[in-house]
């Protein structure tokens, strides 16, 4: 057996934490049921960042479906800030207090692998970036993980499975193991070029047996006009310098005539390392960095029991609402019932928290991803990568 839970596992709060458990037999114990309201924020984001990318808002509509309980989110894909709410859950406690760890979980990581990959497309500025890293992490999160990827902007993803669950087609070159099996490097490019249907990029693998000038070389003089690009796989080479490596290869082609051939690099990148290569890099696939990524922080914390503001320490009480102002355009987070107005120039405000579920039942026309994917890569305009 695969050591996953199942779906029903994680929609009827068997996946959580025993204390809300307990928590919730308590009460019922007692026959106490109080209408309390909760909110999802995180009040730090991880390594300095100072935004954030939400992603995991689909799934946690289906969490809810069918739970007694109001649910208002901002929309997924919104970038947010530091302390934003980006959910409110409110009802009985008791009817929802158990999926407070799914909830969570839900959010927490598809959030920190969604800002990675937006991260790493600014910072590879207009080149495409693949999301490589499914092997990294436990196969069954890989669908997951490459829609959070592709939802913050990557490009495309390498997994078969999670590019159906997407609707693309999956991007991938070749592995170190077809050239070995083969025997020979120029033999495995061809055949990769017969055999591969014609729709699929021709992008050689070159840094297997020889140097990499030389296998990128006899890769353009085997395809010829076919090949599009050469993929560098050794950022931690023995020759050390990957840019200079991309360098000597980018002149060898050119020198012969293959200045259509472009350099695609991959192997332990991260958003840093990708600004750094932009000077000799036409495209990356970035793994562990993105499969991996930091997870959001998010809580969720109690703001309200029966209609009184209430909070643990150290948390604001009360019911609150993210604002975009109309007229100055500043997102602000307000009380819920002085959220008409912007704080700070008075003209008209729009919520961003909007309903999601109402009872159990889905009210929001939920977008498909690549709509998402486009409001995040507008959103990414100006944003620069702060922290360490």
């Amino acid at each position: 057996m695969f050591h996953i839970a199942s779906e029903q596992d994680i929609k009827d709060g068997s996946v959580t934490d025993v204390y809300f458990q307990r928590t919730v037999e308590i009460l019922r114990a007692r026959n106490i049921h109080k209408h309390a309201v909760a909110e999802v924020r995180a009040a730090h984001l991880p390594e300095g960042w100072d935004w954030a990318v939400l992603a995991g808002i689909e799934e946690v509509a289906h969490l809810v479906s069918g739970v007694d309980a109001a649910v208002a989110t901002l929309a997924e894909g919104t970038v947010l800030r530091p302390g934003d709410p980006v959910l409110v859950i409110e009802g009985d406690y008791v009817d929802y207090g158990i999926l407070e760890t799914p909830l969570l979980g839900l959010l927490c990581q598809a959030s920190g692998v969604a800002t990675k990959a937006a991260r790493c497309r600014i910072a590879a500025d207009g080149r495409p970036v693949i999301s490589f890293g499914a092997r990294r992490m436990h196969p069954a999160l890989a669908p997951m993980i490459d829609r959070s990827a592709y939802l913050g902007g990557c490009d495309g993803v390498s997994v078969i499975a999670s590019a159906r669950h997407l609707g693309i087609e999956p991007t991938g070159t070749m592995p170190h193991a077809l050239v070995l099996i083969v025997g020979d490097p120029v033999e495995a490019f061809r055949l990769f070029h017969e055999v591969v249907p014609a729709s699929v990029s021709r992008v050689c693998l070159v840094d297997t047996v020889h140097d990499e000038k030389y296998e990128a070389v006899a890769a353009a003089e085997a395809l010829g006009d076919a090949l599009q690009s050469v993929r560098l796989d050794t950022p931690g080479s023995r020759r050390g310098n990957i840019i200079e490596i991309a360098q000597e290869v980018r002149w060898e082609l050119d020198l012969r005539g293959f200045r259509h051939v472009k350099i695609l690099i991959s192997g332990g990148l991260d958003e840093y390392e990708v600004m750094e290569l932009n000077p000799v890099a036409d495209a990356y696939g970035v793994g562990t960095s993105i499969s991996n990524a930091p997870t959001i922080n998010f809580a969720m914390d109690i703001v309200e029991v029966e209609g009184k503001p209430c909070a643990k320490r150290g948390k604001h009480s009360g019911r609150k609402q993210v604002v975009s102002c109309l007229s100055c355009h500043q997102r602000t987070v307000v009380a819920a019932d002085h959220s008409d107005r912007c704080p700070s120039c008075g003209g008209p405000a729009q919520p961003l928290l909007t309903p999601l579920s109402e009872r159990g039942t889905i009210v929001r026309q939920l977008p498909p991803v690549d709509e998402i994917r486009q409001s995040v890569i507008d959103q990414l305009t100006g944003l620069t990568l702060s922290g360490v």
